[in-house]
């Protein structure tokens, strides 16, 4: 049965002052979720996106992997949307989100906004998610060379995210082709955005996922860590089926961040 043996970290970095990236990493799925808003409304998104495509994986174990990550966006977008009416200081929070699930056959990934998926296999790093960015933008139209992609001004202005509009553009979402020994790194931007990607390749080499993810930060540290810095390290294991929740990292172990309109309604 196939399954990730992962971990992970989510640091807030060198210069903001709180982690606004939550996370989430289990046997079964992993996701990141890099939020952003005033008012402390980044780790709120966040938070509440994490938790929903995190509780919705846990609840629907077995089913296909495109309806799991379908309803746990539906309800990350719902719990964003309620939080921004609950306290319309939040008006404008958002957060990406990028999310595997893996059936125990096959792996899907559900992405929006900047953060990334990437495949390491054999040595050889591929970036498996696409950046939905104003910068991202030019390069796919052909108005501005990969390699200056890195330095624009604007390469962090992202074009679709998590927030609070029922009406958006929606999300990517795909079957990645893996096999027993692959790695699958999910990340923020602030990881991608310091480290490049040939660095990240080189660290991906360390053999135990934890020390492989305090390595990718520390990296990010090293070249000034001006945003929180997340990153899920996850291998592709065939075994036998394994037990548990996984664990919570960033903003959503605070579950004081967490909207979740299940539990409002609950307690109607």
């Amino acid at each position: 049965m196939l399954r990730f043996s992962g971990a992970g970290v989510s640091d807030v970095g060198l210069v903001r002052p709180h982690n606004e990236d939550s996370a989430w990493v289990g046997p079964y799925f992993a996701v990141v979720a890099d939020g952003v808003g005033g008012a402390a409304a980044g780790e709120v998104a966040s938070a509440t996106a994490a938790f929903a495509v995190a509780a919705t994986a846990l609840a629907r174990f077995g089913d296909p992997p495109e309806q799991v990550l379908q309803e746990g966006i539906e309800a990350a977008r719902s719990g964003v949307r309620l939080g921004i009416q609950r306290d319309l200081n939040r008006l404008g929070m958002a957060t990406t989100l990028t999310a595997v699930i893996c059936d125990g056959a096959r792996v899907v990934l559900a992405h929006v906004g900047d953060s990334r998926a990437y495949l390491y296999r054999h040595g050889m790093l591929s970036q498996i998610s696409t950046d939905h960015t104003y910068v991202q933008q030019l390069v796919d139209s052909g108005r501005l060379p990969p390699a200056e992609a890195r330095r624009h001004p604007w390469r962090n202005v992202v074009l679709r995210s998590i927030d609070g509009d029922p009406v958006n553009d929606g999300f990517d979402m795909l079957p990645v082709r893996v096999e027993p020994g692959d790695r699958l790194l999910l990340c923020s931007d602030g990881l991608s955005d310091l480290v490049p990607d040939a660095m990240i390749a080189e660290l991906l080499r360390t053999e135990d996922p934890q020390s492989t993810a305090a390595t990718l930060s520390q990296a990010a540290y090293a070249a000034g860590a001006k945003d929180n810095v997340t990153a899920l390290v996850l291998d592709l294991v065939d075994g036998p089926a394994v037990v548990g929740d996984g664990r919570a990292l960033g903003a959503v172990s605070d579950l004081r961040n967490v909207v979740d309109p299940a539990a409002v309604r609950a307690r109607r």
